[in-house]
């Protein structure tokens, strides 16, 4: 005759089966499937760090970095495939073949830095290439005096404009408080932070990057050798003066999830290729420890 097991007991060994299956499923993820924040960032070059060399080959640069994300500018010559003309001097049609040339590299560009200008006719020629090229944000640095009218204008085409910061005596945003003041009631405005031009201006990049917490949709990946001095160029990064852990590290906490770009003021032979490449392994090296 066969022995039936006792309901208390099938009801222990049910609830066992539950929990070894839902273990097995990966509820839980293993230390594998952890992913890093920095998955969210989007790695790339700002082209003026090629800016001695076309366009064209600039793009070549790029792409033998491995990397996909580029930002280019409005005032660098494009090469004799455009007439050596900039971008602002492009027809709708010039755009067009800017952006394939762009594309058929497998390069991205959801960023250009635009100069602007002293109206707003100006700024909104440069609004309409950056339109054309179907970008996010503009990086520039606005007059203080047309804050409004610039917000409105990054409003009524959807671009987001990134407040970007060069030193003291070159910019009014060499001081983030200033670009805090800008935020405030300009909802399309955010910022776009070079932290290699902050030291210039004895402005310590993790106190900058901390007070403009929540506003931060770009970084410029760069480094200086000292504190206060507005005549030094960058140097690689990672052999400078910036603390580049603790920045990964705070906009970590910031829940960024935005744009870095390597930025090279610096001028080496044949070009920057090889520091370029010399900072990927030491940001890679960096956020895989996040």
């Amino acid at each position: 005759m066969e022995k039936k097991m006792p309901v208390f007991a099938f009801l222990a060994l049910l609830i066992m089966a539950c929990n070894s299956s839902h273990r097995a499923t990966g509820s839980h993820p293993s230390k594998e499937t952890i992913v890093s924040p920095a998955t969210d960032w989007k790695f790339g070059v700002a082209l003026w760090t090629f800016h001695t060399v076309s366009f064209p080959v600039s793009l070549d640069l790029v792409d033998s970095t491995g990397l996909k994300y580029i930002e280019p500018n409005t005032f660098t010559r494009l090469g004799p495939a455009f007439k050596d003309s900039t971008m602002m001097q492009l027809s709708p049609t010039g755009i067009k073949a800017l952006q394939a040339m762009i594309t058929q590299k497998g390069l991205i560009c959801e960023s250009v830095y635009i100069t602007g200008g002293a109206d707003i006719k100006s700024w909104k020629k440069q609004f309409d290439i950056a339109k054309a090229l179907g970008i996010q944000f503009v990086t520039t640095e606005p007059p203080l005096n047309m804050w409004n009218s610039i917000d409105s204008l990054a409003g009524a085409y959807g671009i987001k404009v990134a407040i970007h910061n060069h030193w003291k005596g070159m910019s009014h945003y060499w001081n983030p408080d200033t670009t805090l003041m800008a935020l405030q009631g300009h909802p399309n405005f955010g910022v776009c932070a070079d932290l290699g031009h902050w030291p210039k201006s004895g402005i310590n990049p993790l106190d900058a990057v901390r007070k403009l917490s929540g506003h931060i949709i770009a970084i410029h990946l760069k480094d200086i050798a000292a504190y206060n001095d507005p005549k030094l160029v960058d140097v690689p990064v990672g052999t400078g003066v910036v603390d580049f852990p603790a920045i990964f590290q705070e906009l970590k906490k910031q829940g960024f999830k935005g744009h870095i770009y390597i930025e090279r003021d610096a001028t080496e032979q044949p070009n920057n290729l090889s520091s370029v490449l010399q900072e990927v392994k030491y940001y890679n090296g960096q956020v895989s420890k996040l």
